[in-house]
């Protein structure tokens, strides 16, 4: 264990600790204008920061795998508390552009010449029961030269995101998370031989399909914008623990949920790349022949408080209605923007990642999996709710000098900022006397800081 109770696997002492410490020091929301990171006051010096920070990053003999062990032991804990028999394991992916970053020789390119840098593939646990998110289980970085895992063991390099995904559901048991798992992914997943490669492992699936999917619905075949128009006048409000109408917070606004749901199955063949290209540069496709995948259809509607729909989703899963009802299938996917705001946590809303200078992939993913304890350390004093939890927030906000909306308590990106100056604070009391600090600056700076 480190000294946050962090499960370190095969680290050596040595390593924990400076594990421990760039933990603490990624609680800031980083200048990324160094290698490093930005040292805390009196710890050490941002040259021999940055320092410490290269040779940790570089030391291959620590593996991807041993650095994601805290945050995975740190997901399992938190998971075991809640009463929910299910935990949602939400994909996503995200690009780390650095198409300046000349120095990053295996840097990615895709669309075009600007579209080039480090495209990141995560798997976020997020509690089932109340849609907090807990901590990311997997990180794969895709780079020029390969693809780049946490995972033990060898990873392949798929064509395509989806086609990652099949290994991720396979070594997902290893993560022994002692719930079962729903792999929560949008509509990019929406694909009739990946549905039935899933369901043909056992793996509970919840996916966004696009709504012209053509799909046999009582008896005749259809698409589903042709089912919704169909179910109408089936929605109904999903109501909260009071009785009152749920509300969920989505990126167009908040809203309450309605859903409606039915039975469809997917009776056509599945399409799948070949991996070449037709003369004129489209990807080839074979068509693939299954048999019929019976789905549980969940339309899901985000209605505005003046009865207008914000955002409206079909989504298909296999898991049982014994087991999740439509309101809940509704309420899982409506929290599957946790992972775009832990990716934006990473990028523009906290740790500034695109603006990092490690020279590779490698000590890039290694940095990466350092970032996400500090993202997990906010989102654990987020989910804590004992007073003192609550009066820290309030602390760690007024610190951060963050401006959020009425009735919102706190944000991550505003606890971050907020920790980080706490972190500060505690540094320097340690070398120095409150009262002379206080004491030296009305001195020189009397205009600022007046006495009594």
């Amino acid at each position: 264990m480190g000294e946050h109770g962090y499960f370190f696997g095969n680290l050596d002492k040595r390593h924990q600790k400076r594990f421990d410490q760039l933990v603490k020091e990624h609680t800031h929301a980083v200048n990324g204008a160094v290698s490093g990171l930005s040292a805390l006051p009196g710890t050490a010096r941002p040259f021999a920061a940055t320092q410490a920070m290269s040779r940790f990053l570089t030391n291959e003999d620590i593996g991807f795998s041993a650095l994601i062990e805290p945050a995975q032991d740190a997901t399992r804990t938190e998971l075991a508390k809640s009463d929910s028999p299910f935990a949602l394991a939400i994909h996503d992916w995200s690009m780390f552009q650095f198409h300046t970053h000349r120095s990053k020789t295996d840097r990615l390119q895709r669309t075009h010449s600007q579209d080039r840098g480090y495209e990141l593939g995560s798997a976020l646990i997020v509690d089932a029961a109340d849609g907090r998110p807990l901590g990311a289980m997997e990180l794969r970085l895709r780079t020029a030269s390969g693809m780049l895992s946490t995972r033990i063991g060898p990873t392949s390099l798929p064509a395509g995101h989806v086609d990652e995904l099949i290994e991720v559901m396979e070594a997902s048991p290893r993560w022994k998370l002692g719930k079962l798992l729903v792999h929560v992914i949008d509509r990019e997943a929406d694909s009739v031989g990946h549905y039935r490669a899933w369901a043909s492992k056992g793996h509970r699936f919840l996916v966004r399909a696009d709504d012209d999917r053509w799909v046999m619905w009582q008896d005749r075949e259809c698409q589903l914008k042709d089912v919704v128009r169909g179910l109408s006048l089936q929605f109904q409000d999903v109501l909260d623990a009071s009785g009152e109408s749920e509300e969920v917070t989505i990126a167009s606004g908040v809203g309450r949920i309605r859903v409606a749901s039915t039975e469809v199955v997917l009776h056509r063949p599945a399409k799948t790349n070949t991996g070449e290209k037709t003369a004129g540069g489209y990807k080839k496709k074979k068509v693939v022949a299954g048999d019929p995948l019976r789905l549980r259809l969940v339309v899901t509607r985000v209605v505005n408080d003046v009865g207008k729909v914000i955002a409206q989703w079909c989504l298909l899963t296999n898991v049982e209605v014994c087991w999740a009802d439509a309101a809940c299938v509704g309420r899982w996917y409506a929290w599957r923007w946790r992972i775009e705001t832990y990716h934006k946590l990473l990028k523009s809303s906290g740790l500034n990642a695109e603006e990092w200078q490690q020279e590779s992939g490698e000590a890039f993913l290694r940095r990466l999996c350092i970032a996400t304890m500090a993202c997990l350390t906010v989102w654990h004093l987020q989910r804590d709710a004992s007073e003192e939890a609550g009066q820290l927030r309030k602390v760690l906000v007024r610190l951060s000098g963050r401006q959020l909306k009425r009735g919102v308590d706190s944000t991550a990106p505003a606890l971050l900022a907020g920790l980080e100056k706490l972190l500060s604070i505690d540094d320097l009391l340690r070398d120095e006397d409150l009262a002379e600090v206080l004491a030296l600056a009305r001195k020189v700076l009397p205009r600022l800081f007046r006495s009594g």
